[in-house]
Order: structure tokens, then C-alpha cells, then sequence
């Protein structure tokens, strides 16, 4: 491909920074549009759009945009067609190009400009001056799209108006909405921030706003406004039929000669090896065209194949709607792909570690010594240190499991797991389904319909979780603290199963040999799973429990860490402490060890490298329809949304869907798994989500800059924006909920009662035995003291659940003893939200915005609020690996001491709108800049 010597000088150093860059053709020439003119475009012209993103692998992405405006010449958007694949050759031919048309853009491109873009009339010119106090001319605007909008001007006339549409009248005091009966309520909610944006866009925020219905035009003073611009109310005509959807092509693919011409090379479902790499193709999908260029074509083969295509675009005289987009062999998308049988599912390796290393090598340069970063999966965001009830799955019923039992889960039966934690003041719930891997599809079925039941028929809309055995989340880790996950099954339906096909019964005991894996985090995130007793089962970057007859072994690979070593101890005290267990270091095993494990045979040993969790994407329920950078905004009470986070995925079910049960919610988000619509690879057991609207969990809103105050708001979409638009939000505010009631004394065993309150406010701790570990940190990671001497802080409850009356009833099972010889530790006790405690969020819900004073600027915290001033200081010494760095400074706030303009200029946003992003994202971009 061609060098930086033939790119436009326009073009040079495009792409090395984040966010938007636009180009305009001007007389025959690219002339960078600046950025306080970004998002105007006129219609007469053609520009170049260049979107830059940083994924969470640390690699950049580049998606390229040609727009061209209705008005604008052929010449203009050749140009403008030329310098997108010049641009694309200088960022290395792996960005994807789109062709953009005026009021046909792609729902990627309106998404960098949101609420909208509004083209202006006349050519874009890069000297000219704004006119001073010009006369305000009025618009007739109609407004279309669910969830983004396609803003047109029409002639401000009544028979532009129409039933299906909603309508914008900009006037120079006041705007009018006017809503078409057909229109969707999502649609009339989008139209309003058009209206905000044009008031504080076009008005500086001083002008009116009238909300007008159609058909409604009796003893309204605003609805008789708006028709006397019209000349006086005519009742509008009826919409014509919908046109039918025209007739679905057949897939074709063409090979484009050096001259333009096409030659078909398949059709119906393509195969992979239908592409070359020295030729260009045209893959017709009807709705949507694709160019694919070989790597090893020229710029000119490539030209002429997009002209080509665009040609063949006109010829056809195909639907407006109509995409086309250019793709140069590496960087296909999904929905290309998924018009080939046979494309390779191999993903290019991103690998976590080898990020991990450069941001530990940053640290080290400023002076730090960093062993160990913490990790992303680790980072705690809700309070582990609640109530836990478990129960299994049992002949259609739930069984309670007893304290001693709760933290052992067999791989051949389902449970249900509760769990209760303290957020802003009252009481949350998270239930999880958990499926072991060896049980039965009845079980499976029965404990997806109880837990859901029990969640649908629960006070405060808890968060329902499916898990499946080896995929479970490092939060369900965390919240048992420390787990042992058993073959076999305590069941009847498993002990069924093993009779009929005629297998041993795996389960436990202690005369049978037994290996266990122990993995985790640390001491208040430790888990032993057993796996089969054969040498395969080792792996260098594990230790081991080898429980055999008559002596008990520990084995520790050669890559595993000191950190993995105090786990292997932490487990053993927490398994048996009068244990004397065999230590021994992998390549140094005696006989009798590998005689325990049937003989020594291969076992990886190469160390098992993670993969960088992919970037989140949100879907609508329909799965086809992807929704671009999207914000909170984006989740409309009528929808239901997936947000695949590749590791989970979160069904989102707003109050006004159709959604109104666990199960169907559970089922949508079964059949996104299945679909796999961005081809990851997704596994169908992937842990599911379901949230409901209103009741938000804090490791569902760390995606999204989240304002509580939208997420407590009453009414359908329309009403909820207009009340923004209007500051009348207080009159749709939820009212805050009370911690239900979970807990009873009737229901609760002695001994485990809810201990009675001190004077103090305080309560009781009961007496619990010696020798227990420490509670795991609160989110903020500092430890909650200590009430007893004894140092217990957490307490495990096996009080029954109170339900509604329309619960089903459970199952009474009797607690006894448990064999001491057998995998055992008493109860730890957990400290139990009280569900008296006051409320103590903020009334108001807002985020106080940073303000700055002359030469200083203030530390923003989590909430854009100031912490302390700080002095500014030039990006070259405070980034990582500056040569002559500012001594002292907070190595984790680098970017608040640049001054608002080299923040502006660095970061292309301002300091406001920076924090007020999800902080995976901050993070992102400060790597990006070397500020973190």
C-alpha cells in the first residue's frame, strides 16, 4: 500500500488521537473543520469523518465516514471517496469506511453526534463569519427513529405534516413539538432532545417549549398557537398503507474487474475461499453492500472497485436505505462474516497479561515498584461482607442447606443462592441459579422456575443471576469468600440419573482419593474444585490437594505464585487445620503420588495467559439492532436491552416492556447467547443478568456515567424527557423504597436470630467459635472493625424467606450434625443490614460539576465534585514516563493537573464531561495519554 509521501499533508498524524477528527472538501482540497464547528454540516458540501477509539486489548480502532450532502457536487464526493482510502492507507488498511448519504447516515455515524445533526443550507467555507443578529427563520423539522434520529427539514407547510411522524416548529420565541398519533412513544422521546438541543443550541436556552398532540385542538391555547403558523386548524389527511417491504434478494457475490466491470462468483450461503487477496468484490446483501479489497491490491484497484460499486448503487435504483461500506481484508465486520458458511471463528489473541505489564512498567519508570496490579475482575462493586442463604434443587423443591454445608456446592445438583447487601442506605437482593455441570435437565428446569418465581413474587426487584459450573462470575466467588466444589451430588434426581446410565457415584467421602485445584485471589476469595484424580488434571500454574489413602499431598506448579501458595494454606486451615499434608514441588514426586493418580502422564505447563475482556456492546431485543457509544439515555422504559459484556451479559427490562417475568427475561437472554450476534464465540453458559428498571445493581451502572436521579423517575419515555426539558422532574420521581422485610423471628432457628439492638444502636454479636477468617473489604477496601473479641464480623443466615402470599411453599428439612471427618468448617457469622437503616442518599441526585479558579484547578472526585485545588502543571511533566517529572503528585489523578485547555486539547472533551464517564473508560483513555 501507498506511504505517508502520498497522503494528503491534511491527513498526516490522523488518527493518534482520541474521538472525532473532519475534514471538508474546499475548492478542490481537505480543510480540517474545527472542532467548535463539529457536528454543523451544510449540504452543499462533502466531508471526511474519522472516529478513533481505544478497546479495552489497548489496540485503536479507526472507523471512517464519507458524507455527502444532497446539494453536494460529483466532484466533492469523489474527492471525498479518494482521500477516506488514503486516509485508510495511512492507519495501516484495517479500518472499516462507510459511505455516508444526507438523511440516510448509519446508526454508528449519528451516534458520534448525538441527539442529532441538522445540515444547514450552502457550502461549507472555512474563512467565513458568522453573521451578526441575523433575522431567526422558521423551520418545519420532522423527526424520525426509535433510538436514533434522522432530523430533515421539510417545507413549513401543513402538508408536510402527517400522522406517522413527529415534527419540530422552530419559531424565534418558542419551539413547538407536534407528535403524529402513529408515532412510538420512543420516537416522541428522542424528538424532545432534538428540542433540547435546539433550544440551547440555537436559543442560548431562552425560548419556550410546547408539546402539541395530534389530533388534540379544543380549549388549548398552545395547540391554537401552533395551527395559526399554519394559517388555522385543517384536519391533516390520513396516512396512506404502508408500502410492502420489497421482496429479500439473494446474497450474490461479484468479482470487480480493473475495469469496473462485475463478474458473479456465488451466491446464497459464500464460502471463505470465494476471496482472493489480489482482487476487489462486491458482496450484495440487499439492504446493505460491501466492498472487499485484498491486501495485496492497489489504491487504484481499490478506487476503481468503489466507483464501481457506487455506480452499480444508481443503476439498480436501490432503496434509500441502502448502506454501503468498504472493508479491506482483515478488518471484516460481524454481519459480513455472517454471510459466509465457513469464515474462521479464530479471534487474534489480546492478551491481558502482556497490557498488565505495560502499565506495571509505567509505574516502575516513575519510581514505583509494582509486583502486582489489581485486577479488573477483582475490583469489588458491592459489599461482600452480607447475608447468604443457599438452597439445592430437590424433587421440584427447594431444600435449605444447612451453615455448615452453605459454602459446598456439588457439580451434580442446582441451587439457589440469596444474597443480601447493603447499598445506599437499605437493603439489596441478588439471587443466583446455579447449575452444575453434571446435573439433570429437570433439576436445571425446576431450579429456573422456583428461583424465578421467588424473584418475581419478592419485594424491591432483586437481581436475578444464571450461572453454570467453571464459568462463574469472580462476584459469586467473592461473596462465599471461600468455596469447595464437590464431584458427585447429594440429590435424588442425580442418584437417579448415575443408576440409570449405570455410573459410579462421584460423590465425596472421605475413603475415596480425591484431587482439588485450588485457585482464587487471596484469602477472602479462595476456592478448592475437585477435578478427576488422573495427572492431565495438573497444571503448572495451579496448586493441588491430593487427598489419598492414608496421606494427604499438596503440589505446588512450577508457575504458580507465593500468593498461590498462601491460598493452598488458607484452604487446608479452612478444610482441616489438624491436617499434616505431604508438600512437594512439581518434577519432584515420589511414586507413591503419581500411583495415587492412576500413573503419570503430559499435563500443560505452559502458564495460562488471560485474555482482555472485549469492550461492551449494547443490543435491543430484537438482536439485530446495535445501539452505538451508548449512555443511560439510551435505556428507554418500553425496551428491552442486552449489554454484552463478552465475560456476562445483562438483560435490561424497562417497567413499560412486556416483558414482566424472571423466566422470559432469563429466555431472551438464552436466545442472545444462541444467536451470538458479534460471532465471539459466546458460550451458552455464559452468566446471565436480569435487572430491572429502577433497581440498577453498582456492577450493571459501572458501564454507564449513571445519574440515579433518570433511573428513579415514573411515566413512560415521553413523559420522563419532557419533564427534563421543563424542570418538572420532581413530580416523576420514584418514591425511595423501603428494605423489605426478609427476616422474622417465628422463621428464624435458634441460635441464628437477628441479635437484639443496643442502646447504641449497636447489636449483639453471638457466641461463635475461635479461629475464623477476617471479613472481606467494603467496596472502598477499608475493613469494618471488628464487634467480639473473637474478631467475627459476618454472620450466615438460615432464616426462611418471607414471600407474598402468592410464593410457592418449600420444603422443611431438619439441620443435623455433619460428620467432622468430612469437608466442614462452622458457621461464619455475617453482620445483617438492618432494615431500619436510614436512607442516606442525596435528595437532589445530582453530580456537582468541578469548577476552577485562576491558575488552579480542583482534584475531581468518583462524582466530578472538587476535592482539593491543585496546582497545573504542563502535560509533558506529569504523563509516566516524563523526563523531568513533578515530584509529589497524586500518581492516580495525573490528568487533573493540566489546565482546562491542554485537558480540552489532549483528551478532546472537557473536564466535566471526562469524569462524568464510566471509569473503565477514564482509565482507557488515560492509558492512551500515559497518565495512567
Amino acid at each position: 500500500m501507498g506511504s505517508n509521501k502520498t497522503i494528503d499533508s491534511e491527513l498526516q498524524g490522523a488518527g493518534s488521537k482520541l474521538g472525532l477528527e473532519i475534514w471538508c472538501v474546499e475548492n478542490l482540497h481537505l480543510v480540517s473543520v474545527p472542532q467548535s464547528s463539529q457536528g454543523k454540516f451544510f449540504s452543499g458540501s462533502a466531508y471526511v469523518v474519522l472516529h478513533t477509539a481505544l478497546l479495552k486489548s489497548g489496540a485503536l480502532q479507526h472507523d471512517i465516514h464519507y458524507w455527502l450532502g444532497k446539494d453536494a457536487n460529483e466532484v466533492d464526493s469523489a474527492i471525498a471517496s479518494d482521500k477516506t482510502l488514503e486516509l485508510d492507507a495511512a492507519l495501516g488498511s484495517q479500518s472499516v469506511q462507510y459511505k455516508e448519504v444526507q438523511g440516510q447516515e448509519t446508526g454508528k455515524f449519528l451516534s458520534y453526534f448525538k441527539p442529532c445533526i441538522i445540515p444547514v443550507e450552502g457550502v461549507y467555507s472555512s474563512g467565513q463569519v458568522k453573521s451578526k443578529n441575523p433575522d431567526y427563520e422558521t423551520r418545519l423539522l420532522t423527526c424520525k427513529g426509535d433510538r436514533v434520529v434522522h432530523v430533515k427539514e421539510v417545507p413549513f407547510a401543513r402538508s408536510s405534516l402527517n400522522h406517522r411522524d413527529v415534527f419540530i416548529l422552530d419559531t424565534s420565541s418558542k419551539i413547538f413539538q407536534f407528535s403524529g398519533c402513529n408515532s412510538s412513544i420512543q420516537e416522541r422521546a428522542k424528538a424532545l432532545e432534538v428540542v433540547q438541543y435546539i433550544k440551547e443550541n440555537k436559543h442560548k436556552g431562552e425560548c419556550e417549549v410546547a408539546t402539541i398532540e395530534d389530533g388534540k385542538f379544543v380549549g388549548d391555547a398552545e395547540v391554537g398557537e401552533f395551527w395559526n403558523f399554519f394559517g388555522g386548524y385543517a384536519p391533516i389527511p390520513r396516512d396512506p398503507p404502508s408500502a410492502q417491504p420489497p421482496q429479500t434478494l439473494a446474497v450474490k457475490l461479484f468479482w470487480i474487474t480493473l475495469q469496473g466491470k462485475f463478474t458473479q462468483s456465488g451466491s446464497g450461503r459464500l464460502k471463505r475461499a470465494m476471496l482472493e487477496s489480489n482482487k476487489c468484490y462486491m458482496l450484495d446483501g440487499d439492504i446493505q453492500i460491501f466492498v472487499w479489497m485484498g491486501r495485496i491490491t492497489s489504491i487504484t484497484e481499490r478506487k476503481t472497485s468503489i466507483s464501481a460499486a457506487e455506480d452499480f448503487l444508481r443503476a439498480q435504483e436501490r432503496s434509500v436505505n441502502t448502506h454501503l461500506a468498504f472493508l479491506t481484508e482483515g478488518s471484516e465486520t460481524t454481519i459480513f462474516k455472517s454471510y459466509f458458511d465457513d469464515w474462521p471463528q479464530t479471534v487474534e489473541p489480546k492478551l491481558y497479561e502482556e497490557g498488565r505489564e505495560k502499565v506495571a512498567a509505567m509505574f516502575k519508570h516513575t519510581g514505583f515498584d509494582v509486583t502486582e496490579l489489581p485486577d479488573e475482575d477483582d475490583k469489588l462493586h458491592i459489599d461482600c461482607s452480607g447475608t447468604l442463604k443457599v438452597w439445592r434443587v430437590n424433587n421440584g423443591k427447594l431444600s435449605p442447606v444447612s451453615v455448615v454445608d452453605q459454602r459446598k456446592l456439588y457439580s451434580g445438583d442446582c441451587y439457589t443462592v440469596q444474597y443480601i447487601y447493603s447499598a445506599n442506605g437499605r437493603e439489596e437482593r441478588l439471587f443466583y441459579i446455579w447449575l452444575g455441570n453434571s446435573s439433570s435437565t429437570e433439576d436445571r428446569a425446576d431450579a429456573i422456575s422456583l428461583t424465578s418465581v421467588i424473584v418475581d413474587s419478592t419485594k424491591g426487584e432483586p437481581v436475578l443471576a444464571r450461572i453454570v459450573e467453571n464459568k462463574e462470575p469472580s462476584q459469586f466467588f467473592m461473596i462465599f469468600q471461600t468455596l469447595i466444589m464437590f464431584k458427585g451430588g447429594m440429590g435424588s434426581r442425580y442418584k437417579s440419573l448415575i443408576a440409570e446410565k449405570g455410573i459410579d457415584d462421584a460423590t465425596y467421602d472421605d475413603k475415596k482419593t480425591a484431587l482439588f485445584r485450588v485457585q482464587g485471589t487471596n484469602r477472602n476469595n479462595m476456592q478448592a474444585v475437585q477435578v478427576d484424580q488422573v495427572s492431565r488434571s495438573l497444571n503448572s500454574s495451579y496448586c493441588y490437594i491430593l487427598k489419598a489413602e492414608g496421606c494427604i499431598f499438596t503440589w505446588l506448579g512450577n508457575l504458580s505464585t507465593a500468593q498461590d501458595h498462601d491460598l493452598l494454606n488458607g484452604m487446608l486451615d479452612f478444610i482441616n487445620p489438624t491436617w499434616q499434608p505431604i508438600s512437594i514441588r512439581e518434577g519432584s514426586e515420589p511414586d507413591v503420588f503419581w500411583d495415587a493418580l492412576g500413573g503419570k502422564t503430559e499435563y500443560p505447563k505452559e502458564k495460562e495467559i488471560k485474555r482482555f475482556i472485549e469492550d461492551p456492546h449494547l443490543f435491543v431485543c430484537t438482536f439485530t439492532e446495535e445501539i452505538f457509544s451508548y449512555t443511560q439515555d439510551d435505556l428507554t422504559t418500553e425496551d428491552v436491552l442486552i449489554l454484552d459484556c463478552y465475560t456476562e451479559i445483562f438483560v435490561w427490562v424497562g417497567n413499560n416492556s412486556a416483558v414482566k417475568s424472571m423466566q422470559q427475561a432469563l429466555s431472551i437472554g438464552l436466545a442472545f447467547l444462541k444467536k451470538d450476534v458479534l460471532e465471539e464465540c459466546l458460550s451458552m453458559d455464559t452468566p446471565t443478568y436480569v435487572v430491572k428498571e429502577g433497581h440498577e445493581p453498582p456492577f450493571f451502572t459501572y458501564f454507564f456515567a449513571w445519574d440515579t436521579s433518570k433511573a428513579n423517575m415514573l411515566g413512560n419515555s415521553f413523559e420522563r424527557k419532557l419533564a427534563i426539558l421543563k424542570g418538572q422532574t420532581q413530580k416523576l420521581e420514584a418514591p425511595v423504597r423501603n428494605s423489605p422485610v426478609a427476616y422474622s423471628k417465628e422463621t428464624t432457628p435458634n441460635g441464628l436470630r437477628r441479635p437484639s439492638p443496643m442502646p447504641n444502636g449497636s447489636r449483639r454479636s453471638s457466641p461463635t467459635p475461635n479461629g475464623l477468617r477476617r471479613p472481606s473489604p467494603a467496596p472502598s477496601g477499608s475493613r469494618r472493625p471488628s464487634p467480639t473479641p473473637n474478631g467475627l464480623t459476618r454472620r450466615q443466615s438460615l432464616d426462611s424467606y418471607t414471600l407474598r402470599s402468592a410464593s410457592p411453599t418449600f420444603s422443611k428439612t431438619e439441620f443435623s450434625g455433619v460428620n467432622a471427618r468430612r469437608f466442614s468448617s462452622p458457621p461464619v457469622p455475617r453482620m445483617i443490614p438492618s432494615a431500619s437503616s436510614p436512607d442516606v442518599r442525596r435528595t437532589d441526585n445530582k453530580l456537582v460539576s468541578a469548577s476552577s479558579s485562576e491558575g488552579v484547578e480542583p482534584l475531581l472526585s468518583k462524582d466530578s465534585g472538587p476535592k482539593k485545588e491543585l496546582v497545573n502543571y504542563p502535560y509533558d511533566r506529569v504523563k509516566v514516563n516524563s523526563s523531568i517529572p513533578v515530584p509529589d503528585i497524586d500518581i492516580t489523578k495525573r490528568e487533573a493537573y493540566l489546565s482546562e485547555e491542554e485537558f480540552q486539547e489532549k483528551l478532546a472533551m472537557s473536564k466535566r464531561a471526562f469524569y462524568q464517564l464510566p471509569r473503565w473508560k477514564q482509565n482507557k483513555l488515560k492509558m492512551s495519554l500515559h497518565l495512567f
